[in-house]
């Protein structure tokens, strides 16, 4: 590789001030980290791709919503726990209306974010049962999450799922559920980083082993209908997003309002739990917690403590968007679909540069456009890849980070890259 715009001995220098051993398996925000100060260092501004944040405008109506209950006064008062009325009323309504699933109001929980509601579903899985002290990813996934359970001392297993689609899904989790120490299934649909989604088929194996050894499956929806093949913006009609929900009672969904609704600074999302979950007891959570029903050791025992509810306008600003979109007056859908746009100029900008696509097919179809997508070059590890790129002005994350078994591939986000960025990123590339 020639013609680099950041000299080499400043990248090292930055990597070496930050003790970072091997850029493959650094964390997303070591990579920001380390990024910002190279940019500081050598006053070269770079293409982001590394930091999956929104790249589009919050929604006027969210805003809106949020304004006028501050207005109100919500922000002297505490939020009830398990949520406000009119955002769980409308979570229920959206869960409906695009997923087709009955799920209660009282059964769907805002949190600070889906990250603080996996950490709660984590913390709270695992101690369902002493026997099932292990939980299962099917990789690769989103990195933070394997590091929450690094922080509460959690057990997990994992495996990438590319080679076993399909059929061979079935075989390959059970070969692990069989053992009788998983207490849950983690996955994202659409697949980040890979962006892989999976068919009906592959979610019915999935609910049906769920109920066969019974297990939690925490389903990550934070890139909710943004499979771009199908039109999923059709209140209360089909295509619906495809969802475990449909095959087992035993699910936890994640639905965030940062992508959908690019509202990441305001740390809203919904926490849904099957009702039949939610009201489930277990023996072993009255002796850990001091309850033993699911959702109410969920609320009252786990989010209570992290952090005493979520943010109580945020809380009707995603009610007045999701409101919005139940009544048909705002497709989120038609707004994210410039992610896909950016993405189909992007791999092509990409593999014209000599790169490769890391994770290409979704079964027999090619990968959807959507959020993310994977590269690599040939003859170098996600590490190494990484470092080079950052001295051709352009930030990635390696598949090491996130259960990849494709140690040679690197994550691309589409997200930050305008119009304007999109230009530079093609020259950048073109002197590879």
């Amino acid at each position: 590789m020639l013609g680099t715009i950041v000299n080499k001995e400043v990248v090292n220098a930055e990597i070496q001030k930050l003790g970072l051993q091997d850029l493959g398996k650094a964390t997303i925000r070591e990579i920001v980290m380390l990024v910002n100060n190279i940019e500081k260092v050598s006053n070269t501004k770079f293409v982001h791709l590394e930091l999956g944040e929104p790249g589009l405008s919050s929604p006027e109506i969210g805003i809106n919503g949020e304004i006028e209950a501050l207005k109100n006064g919500v922000a002297s008062s505490y939020p009830m726990i398990g949520g406000t009325d009119i955002l769980k009323d409308e979570a229920s309504k959206f869960i409906k209306n695009f997923i087709n699933i009955d799920i209660s109001p009282e059964s769907c929980v805002p949190t600070v974010g889906s990250m603080q509601g996996a950490y709660a579903a984590f913390l709270l899985c695992s101690n369902l049962d002493t026997k099932k002290d292990t939980a299962l990813f099917i990789d690769p996934g989103f990195p933070v999450q394997k590091q929450q359970f690094m922080v509460m001392q959690h057990k997990y297993e994992s495996f990438d799922v590319y080679n076993f689609r399909g059929e061979a899904l079935r075989a390959k989790i059970e070969s692990y559920l069989s053992k009788g120490n998983i207490n849950s299934i983690i996955y994202s649909n659409p697949n980040n980083p890979s962006w892989i989604c999976f068919t009906e088929d592959e979610l019915k194996i999935i609910g049906e082993l769920a109920n066969k050894y019974d297990v939690v499956v925490i389903e990550d929806l934070a890139y909710f209908a943004m499979d771009f093949r199908r039109d999923l913006y059709h209140p209360g009609k089909p295509p619906y997003q495809v969802s475990v929900a449909n095959y087992t009672d035993n699910y936890v969904l994640l639905i965030s309002a940062s992508k959908i609704f690019s509202y990441a600074g305001q740390r809203i999302a919904i926490v849904a739990i099957s009702d039949k979950l939610y009201n489930r007891s277990y023996p072993n959570l009255l002796k850990r917690f001091g309850s033993e029903k699911f959702g109410y050791t969920f609320v009252l025992r786990i989010i209570y403590v992290l952090s005493s509810g979520a943010s109580h306008s945020a809380q009707y600003g995603m009610a007045a968007m999701m409101k919005a979109a139940n009544n048909g007056n705002f497709n989120f859908v038609e707004v994210t679909k410039e992610y896909a746009n950016r993405a189909k100029k992007m791999k092509q900008l990409f593999l014209n540069a000599g790169f490769k696509i890391v994770y290409d097919k979704d079964i027999d179809k090619d990968i959807a456009d959507g959020f993310y997508f994977t590269v690599y070059y040939p003859g170098l590890s996600g590490g190494e890849l990484i470092k080079e790129l950052l001295c051709y002005g352009i930030s990635a994350i390696s598949l090491d980070t996130t259960g990849s078994l494709r140690s040679e591939g690197i994550r691309i986000c589409v997200s930050q890259v305008k119009p304007d960025i999109m230009n530079i990123l093609e020259e950048r590339l073109k002197q590879i």
